[in-house]
């Protein structure tokens, strides 16, 4: 039976999607994980979001809380606001009260990854205040650590991520997500892939 890793995120102007598909293809190196790819709602008007200039979302599919508890993992991605995750991510954890009555998701493996739009943006605060959500569920945050090697030290470039997990700096907009960011982002796929894969077979 195949582990199954949910990619869930939200992404206004495309940054954190595309890291979320650099993690569903590492998490889909690992042997026998099977990764998806999923938004959750957006709560905004259609009329706030044109004056953000927000592009179209893309047809991955809409999450509701109850799926959740089909994957065996999670990898949870957001823009930051102000230093802490999207509104659109919260208001859907904000909905996962029955999951967290019963601890449907407890003792279940989940990361982070996110965008930023400066250096001082919330790289790490996004993903520190983001673990309050987790550890309500009890889930077991699984961060990347420093097994990205070499690239957690890259002094030479702007890089996104932290110990935390994936990142990206997104800048005016303009910015898209550089080649050594997309590689952690498939590293941090393919470590939770793994993790969760152990995780499941002990069980």
């Amino acid at each position: 039976m195949a582990v199954k890793v949910y990619i869930v995120y939200y992404s206004m102007y495309g940054h954190v999607e595309r890291l979320a598909e650099e993690i569903k293809k590492g998490a889909e190196s690992v042997e026998g994980v099977e990764a998806k790819l999923w938004q959750v709602p957006e709560i905004l008007p259609e009329e706030v979001l044109g004056k953000m200039r927000a592009p179209p979302k893309s047809d991955v599919p809409i999450i509701t809380p109850n799926e959740l508890t089909e994957g065996d993992g999670f990898v949870f991605g957001f823009p930051t606001r102000f230093g802490m995750m999207a509104a659109q991510f919260k208001a859907f954890l904000d909905a996962t009260g029955g999951l967290w009555k019963t601890q449907q998701l407890a003792g279940k493996p989940a990361g982070i990854f996110y965008s930023t739009s400066s250096q001082g943006g919330g790289q790490e605060t996004t993903a520190l205040t983001a673990i309050t959500q987790l550890v309500h569920h009890g889930m077991l945050f699984v961060p990347i650590g420093y097994t990205f090697g070499a690239g957690m030290f890259e002094m030479g470039e702007v890089k996104g991520g932290s110990p935390y997990g994936s990142g990206t700096y997104a800048g005016d907009g303009s910015r898209q997500p550089t080649k050594l960011e997309l590689e952690q982002a498939f590293h941090q796929g393919m470590y939770i892939a793994t993790i969760t894969k152990k995780l499941k077979e002990a069980a």
